[in-house]
């Protein structure tokens, strides 16, 4: 995406791990605005026949891959913990197919009054934040990430801590911050928060037409 062609009110949305991204992106969705998830993109990219498939295997051979031809992620978490290198080249990989995926999706909604992007390392990699005009951080306790990502995704607490540790601190990510969501309490409060947001949005891009 050319710099001429850079789309207006893209909302960069992203948190720590387990802090409630994808509860939030819901909640925009169900207020009918678009929603671009670089986590399915990935996990598409990395599916049996995906498009990433074929170099990870180039790149980390064969037992890289499970049984359905899908990237092992649990060993490939392994690897990238231990060896920064596999981390570089796994991105290397990954990123320019993300990037270019979410650019076409964004794409494809314009004439949206905004759009929100969901990116778990928005503030961490140079890749996405060319694309988004504010950002959006869901912000919650660091132990009601680590419970949550136990929970979630069957981690245990020393490898949802060494996720945490590689990620920027919570002070670091509200400081960057353009507008903040609250989820240290319940649904309830989150979807109040995100109807605030989709007003002052929706302002926004008035502002600028």
């Amino acid at each position: 995406m050319a710099a001429s062609d850079r789309l207006n009110n893209i909302i960069g949305l992203t948190g720590g791990i387990a802090s409630g991204k994808n509860l939030v992106g819901q909640l925009f969705a169900r207020l009918g605005v678009p929603v671009t998830d670089t986590d399915d993109i990935a996990h598409a990219l990395t599916a049996p026949n995906g498009l990433a498939i074929p170099a990870i295997q180039a790149v980390f051979g064969a037992d890289s891959l499970d049984e359905t031809g899908a990237m092992q992620r649990e060993r490939m978490r392994e690897r990238i913990f231990h060896h920064p290198d596999a981390k570089q080249q796994l991105e290397h990989i990954l990123h320019p197919l993300i990037l270019q995926e979410s650019q076409r999706l964004l794409q494809r909604h314009a004439s949206a009054p905004y759009q929100i992007l969901i990116v778990p390392l928005l503030f961490e990699t140079s890749h996405f934040l060319p694309l988004v005009n504010r950002t959006l951080v869901v912000d919650t306790e660091p132990e009601q990430q680590i419970s949550r990502a136990m929970s979630r995704s069957q981690l245990d607490r020393a490898m949802v801590q060494r996720i945490m540790a590689q990620q920027l601190s919570r002070q670091q990510r509200l400081a960057r911050a353009d507008d903040i969501i609250d989820n240290r309490t319940d649904e309830a409060h989150l979807w109040q928060q995100v109807v605030r947001l989709h007003e002052k949005y929706l302002s926004l891009d008035g502002a600028t037409r």
